[in-house]
C-alpha cells in the first residue's frame, strides 16, 4: 500500500472509532491525533473527512492526549523564532474577537513593553463563527502596518523604543490559516479556536509566558495543560471579557496561574485589589454601532469596520491620557501581567505603574514607532 493509500486507511480508521455516537466513540492516541490534524494541514484528506474528524472529537469531547496530539501537528506547521530578548509575554486573546465590547487588548502589548516587558500578540483578519472584531482589525484602523515578517516580529520586540509586535497567522502557520474556510462551514468552533492561541510563535531566549483568557470553567485546566506541553514557562488564564485577556472585574474577578512550568492554581481579584472603588465594566460599543434589538437576522449584523474604528479611536485616546472605562481596562490587564511577571509585588503597585506610562506618554510613543 503506498503512502496515500496509508494516508487513508488511518483517517479512515480514526473516523470509525470517534465518530460512533456518544455512548460508542472511542478515544484516540496523542500520535494518532497528531497524524490526522497533520494530515488535514497538509490537504491530503477529503474536507468533509476534516470536519468530520474536528466535529466528532469535539462532539465526544477531547481527551487530553488528543488535543495534545493535535497541538503538536500545529506545532510542526508552526514557523518560530527566538527573539534577542530575555523575556516575553505573549497574548493569546480570541481570534475569533469581539462582539458585545470594543476591544482593548490590541492596545495592551505597547503599555506593556512601556512598563519594561517586551509582549506579542497574534492573531487573523476574521475568524468564525463569532466573526468578531480582531486585533488585526483594530490595528489597522488605529494605521498600523500589520505585515511583519518572523524576523521584523523578533526585531521590533527587541528595539528598546518599541517592544511589542503583532503577528498574523498567516505568516507563522499558512496551513492552519488556510483552514478557515473549513472551520466556517462546520459552524461550531472546533479545538482548533483552543489550540491556535497557544502556538508561541515567538519566544525569549529566556523565559516566555502565556497570557490568554476564558469563560467556561472547564478550560483554565486544559489551557494550563497545552501551555506547559508548548513549553511556555508559564501561564496567566484570566476569566475576562468575552472570554479575553481584559479582567471581569464587574464584582469579583478570577484567574488561574502557573510558573516554572508548575501545577496551576487559583486566585480571585476584586476592584480594589487595584486601588478602584467601584466595579470595572467592558468598554461600551457606541450607541450607533449596536444591532437593533429584535431585528431580523440580516439587519442585525454588526458594522464591523465601525466597531474597529471605534475600537481604535478609544484605544488612542487611552493611550493619550484620557480617564475612562478603557484606560482601566487597560491597566487592569496590565496590572495582571506586570505581578504575574515578578514586576511588581502586589496588583495595586503594578497598576500604578500602568496608570503612570499611559500618563507620560510612553505606551503611545512605542504604539506609533515603527521600529523593527
Amino acid at each position: 500500500m503506498g503512502a496515500h493509500g496509508t494516508d487513508a486507511a488511518l483517517m479512515r480508521s480514526i473516523l470509525q472509532r470517534i465518530a460512533t455516537g456518544p455512548e460508542l466513540s472511542k478515544n484516540i492516541s496523542r500520535e494518532e491525533a497528531r497524524a490526522g490534524m497533520r494530515l488535514i494541514l497538509d490537504g491530503q484528506v477529503d474536507p468533509v473527512q476534516a470536519g468530520i474528524f474536528l466535529i466528532a472529537l469535539r462532539m465526544k469531547r477531547e481527551t487530553d492526549d488528543e488535543m495534545c496530539g493535535m497541538m503538536d501537528a500545529l506545532r510542526d506547521a508552526t514557523h518560530t523564532t527566538v527573539a534577542p530578548v530575555d523575556e516575553l509575554i505573549d497574548i493569546g486573546d480570541p481570534y475569533d474577537g469581539y462582539t458585545r465590547s470594543l476591544p482593548v487588548a490590541p492596545f495592551l502589548p505597547a503599555l506593556l513593553a512601556a512598563c519594561g516587558v517586551p509582549t506579542v500578540s497574534h492573531g487573523v483578519e476574521s475568524m468564525g463563527p463569532k466573526y468578531g472584531v480582531t486585533h488585526r482589525q483594530v490595528l489597522r484602523a488605529a494605521g498600523l502596518s500589520l505585515n511583519a515578517s518572523m524576523a521584523q516580529a523578533a526585531a521590533r520586540l527587541a528595539d528598546p523604543a518599541v517592544g511589542w509586535s503583532y503577528i498574523d497567522q498567516s505568516v507563522f502557520c499558512p496551513k492552519l490559516h488556510g483552514l478557515a474556510a473549513l472551520r466556517s462551514l462546520i459552524v461550531k468552533r472546533p479545538a482548533l479556536t483552543t489550540i491556535e492561541v497557544l502556538l508561541g510563535p515567538v519566544r525569549a531566549r529566556r523565559k516566555t509566558h502565556l497570557v490568554t483568557g476564558y469563560v467556561h470553567k472547564a478550560y483554565p485546566r486544559v489551557y494550563a495543560l497545552l501551555a506547559r506541553a508548548a513549553g511556555f514557562d508559564s501561564a496567566l488564564l484570566v476569566r475576562g471579557i468575552e472570554g479575553g485577556v481584559i479582567p471581569s472585574l464587574r464584582q469579583e474577578g478570577k484567574y488561574f496561574f502557573y510558573c516554572n512550568g508548575g501545577e496551576e492554581q487559583e486566585r480571585r481579584v476584586t476592584p480594589a485589589d487595584f486601588g478602584w472603588s467601584q466595579p470595572l465594566s467592558p468598554a461600551p460599543v457606541p450607541d450607533p454601532l449596536r444591532p437593533r434589538e429584535n431585528a431580523p437576522e440580516e439587519n442585525a449584523a454588526l458594522d464591523i469596520a465601525g466597531l474597529a474604528q471605534a475600537a481604535a479611536e478609544a484605544g488612542r485616546r487611552a493611550l493619550q491620557g484620557e480617564p475612562g472605562v478603557v484606560r482601566d481596562n487597560l491597566i487592569a490587564a496590565a496590572a495582571l501581567c506586570l505581578h504575574h511577571v515578578g514586576k511588581h509585588a502586589s496588583l495595586r503597585a503594578a497598576a500604578e505603574a500602568a496608570g503612570a506610562a499611559l500618563d507620560a506618554g510612553r505606551a503611545l510613543a512605542r504604539f506609533y514607532r515603527p521600529g523593527g
